[in-house]
């Protein structure tokens, strides 16, 4: 690429509106490892807002000057946003404020709006708020009513907006998120409710949309006709470390693949919207959604793969089993790992299988969309074998694309190889990334939900993984394949695509 093509760094939106952002759950894990240091990132590059105010609120009492301190010390650990300056940190933190208060209590709610009016009257920010619930999700429905009867919930002028920013699980089941649904609807109108995906805000899984609908090569390949299947894998090398209690009641089924996997399968399958805006964009993916074939219990026991991984010594070290792991029952069933087998029935997609995959202490750490194109119709070197042609999109660890195609090997023999090229978003582009969460909050904060979640769609995923859920939970006397810890997942998984004489992109 020429040297003036070249990006020194990441590309920030238009600076937001004045406004005050209210972080529920400020004391907690999420907030100050993320969701802060994203804002701060955000101040840096003029993309908050010119007057703005951060206000805190949690349970742990705190006065706005230790609330500072304690985020500017964990601020000094984050990689993210890289070496935090000082002075530039001096600046943003003067604009944290807190306010602590019971969930459930609409005193302390009340408490929270007079802060509000306060901070809003001082610094200027025209009523405009966002409300960020990074809190356990079940106190999403108690601060949801709250913020409705202290009359937090609607603009306070014909030009304010009141947006609220509600983070995953949205619900354990379609019956649960049904309900939370209707819980926020009746304060919020949809259009206020920014459901998050962090992995929506991952630059390659934009790019997905951008290689697809911005680039003439690609799209008349992309479908039924010349994709032969599609794999998506979300793998961490890391088990449940200190969140087996939490684990114990979600799994990997729940946690994953009802949320970021079913959310990468509809962008990989999507149909051209009539313009990307979100209205169009989250129509689209809804429809695929609606589209994958329901599984029954023959579909399950044919098509869903769950395992958990066990304990494994490796270069003289033992890795600990699931069962192993604090917090987790020795008796478990709770999947660490899913596979599954999903159809589109729609026109584009019938008869190419996806095939998804997610799991804990497995081989390495990626998660990637693998499209496998169908071989040639007519092989005339019949004697030499030629391997398909791939394209990989790299969300993580590294970002970035891969083609890969059969090439003459030098020589007077027809040998084939097989090739690859490769773009690194590294190095196309710089080192200097923008996390995911400064995307997606800067997005909320513009009015810009494309990256977001519709109830609609959150109904519809999980119309999808109930099923198994329910099957699953109904066997009680049937076991759960182990794998070895550092391993792919368990030998059903493999079976699964031998069936049907494919196996898994492990590289």
């Amino acid at each position: 690429m020429p040297e003036e093509e070249k990006r020194s760094g990441p590309v920030y939106g238009t600076t937001a509106e004045p406004c005050s952002v209210i972080l529920f759950g400020a004391s907690g894990d999420l907030a100050k490892r993320k969701v802060i240091p994203a804002m701060y990132d955000l101040a840096q590059h003029d993309s908050l807002g010119e007057r703005y105010a951060i206000v805190g609120f949690a349970r742990t009492p705190m006065t706005d000057e230790s609330f500072r301190a304690t985020i500017g010390e964990a601020a000094k650990t984050i990689s993210e946003v890289g070496p935090i300056d000082p002075a530039k940190w001096k600046e943003f933190s003067s604009n944290l404020y807190y306010s602590a208060g019971e969930y459930g209590d609409l005193n302390s709610f009340l408490q929270l709006a007079k802060r509000l009016a306060e901070i809003d009257k001082e610094k200027k920010l025209g009523g405009n708020r966002l409300f960020y619930l990074s809190t356990p999700p079940e106190v999403y429905p108690d601060i949801v009513a709250q913020l409705g009867r202290a009359g937090l919930a609607k603009p306070s002028n014909p030009n304010s907006w009141v947006r609220i920013i509600i983070e995953k699980p949205f619900g354990r089941d379609l019956a649960s998120a049904r309900e939370l649904n209707k819980i926020v609807l009746d304060v919020f109108e949809e259009k206020q409710v920014y459901r998050i995906d962090h992995y929506l805000g991952k630059d390659t899984v934009q790019n997905l949309l951008v290689l697809r609908f911005g680039n003439g090569i690609f799209e008349p390949l992309w479908n039924r006709n010349y994709v032969d299947h599609v794999q998506i894998t979300t793998a961490e090398t890391l088990g449940v470390e200190r969140r087996g209690g939490f684990y114990e009641t979600t799994g990997a089924l729940r946690d994953m693949i009802q949320s970021h996997v079913l959310q990468l399968t509809s962008l990989t399958a999507v149909e051209p919207p009539a313009s990307f805006d979100a209205t169009a964009v989250r129509n689209e993916k809804l429809k695929i959604l609606q589209s994958i074939r329901p599984y029954n219990l023959e579909m399950v026991a044919q098509s869903a793969v769950r395992g958990q991984y066990a304990a494994r010594t490796v270069d003289g070290g033992k890795l600990a089993g699931y069962r192993d792991e604090p917090g987790v029952n020795p008796n478990s069933r709770t999947e660490t790992f899913v596979a599954m087998k999903v159809l589109i029935d729609n026109w584009r997609w019938a008869g190419v299988p996806f095939y998804l995959r997610t799991g804990k202490r497995l081989a390495k750490r990626t998660t990637e969309i693998m499209i496998q194109f169908r071989c040639a119709p007519h092989i005339v070197f019949r004697e030499r074998e030629v391997e398909p042609n791939r394209l990989v999109l790299n969300i993580q660890p590294d970002e970035g694309i891969s083609v890969s195609f059969g090439a003459k090997r030098p020589g007077t023999e027809m040998s084939i190889g097989n090739v690859t090229m490769n773009f690194s978003y590294r190095e196309a582009f710089g080192g200097a990334t923008r996390s995911a969460y400064a995307t997606l909050l800067n997005d909320c904060l513009r009015g810009d939900a494309t990256l977001f979640d519709r109830g609609d769609s959150v109904e519809a995923a999980w119309s999808i993984v109930d099923p198994i859920l329910d099957v699953w939970s109904a066997a009680r006397t049937g076991t759960v394949p182990v794998y070895p810890a550092g391993t792919w997942g368990p030998k059903e998984s493999d079976q699964l695509l031998e069936r049907d004489d494919r196996q898994w992109y492990n590289y």
